[in-house]
């Protein structure tokens, strides 16, 4: 995927512009002619004048690391940011052309911003550093800025005082609008059309009872329905409390003038 990120077109670009800058010629394959970064070193020096002081003549393969090294050291310098700078392998062992040629591009892009006159890459913005009298500092912390809102436009009117209740009602039910603490809101609910028919007083006892059986109305006398009814009830053969209920069966039993007086037949 890298691989094909490359743009050969590029390539051309950038061929064109260091040649042109360093005098030399890199040979049929770019990435290779670069490799032993004696002409990536010229390069930085042509920019920056100095940047490489030694550039080592590319006899064995730790020379040539060197050399790419002591050129990715002085393009950071230079002004280049570290994100957009290789690694040493990634030109030496040939892992990442793509990001060799990304660093190649930013390096142009900054000498464009320097004032070189390369023709490939983009011209960086300018910082642009204001500097504000003290007075002026301040005079801008009595202004409430617009990250804050805007009161433009804006008035108090129709406002209530602080802890004054605001009623709510709806014009459509025809309810007059509340004007005192008096009136009861619709956060309340609303008595429109309500009466206190047949209500009684707080505390008054509401007595309970069935019209089809032909009660009077109940008293503290009488037995409410919620304990049962004694209606056509009585006490005859009742015995008074306490006292024992003989039970026997006239079958099996004579009556009491059989028995003796010790309880024997006789």
């Amino acid at each position: 995927q890298l691989a094909q990120k490359y743009d050969p077109q590029r390539e051309r670009e950038l061929r064109a512009w260091i040649e042109g800058t360093t005098g030399r010629r890199i040979g049929d394959n770019f990435m290779d002619g670069l490799k032993d970064g004696v002409i990536l070193c010229e390069l930085i020096n042509k920019l920056q004048p100095g940047s490489v002081p030694k550039v080592n003549e590319p006899v064995q393969n730790w020379h040539k690391l060197e050399n790419i090294g002591n050129f990715l050291r002085a393009i950071t310098r230079y002004g280049v940011k570290p994100h957009d700078i290789f690694e040493a392998n990634d030109l030496f062992e040939n892992t990442n052309h793509t990001q060799v040629q990304s660093t190649l591009i930013a390096l142009a892009s900054q000498a464009k911003t320097k004032g070189n006159n390369v023709g490939l890459g983009v011209k960086y913005a300018e910082k642009q550093q204001r500097r504000f009298h003290p007075e002026k500092l301040r005079e801008g912390r009595n202004i409430i800025g617009l990250q804050m809102g805007t009161n433009k436009f804006a008035s108090q009117q129709g406002m209530t005082a602080y802890g004054t209740r605001r009623h709510l009602y709806d014009p459509k039910l025809g309810t007059d609008q509340p004007l005192d603490q008096a009136t009861i809101s619709l956060q309340m609910g609303t008595n429109k059309g309500a009466s206190q028919a047949g209500m009684t007083a707080p505390g008054t006892k509401r007595q309970i009872f069935e019209p089809s059986l032909g009660m009077e109305h109940c008293d503290t006398m009488t037995i409410g329905l919620q304990m049962g009814s004694n209606k056509g009830a009585s006490q005859t053969g009742m015995t008074v409390y306490g006292l024992p209920r003989q039970v026997y069966d006239p079958k099996y039993c004579g009556g009491p003038e059989l028995f003796g007086h010790d309880g024997y037949d006789g």
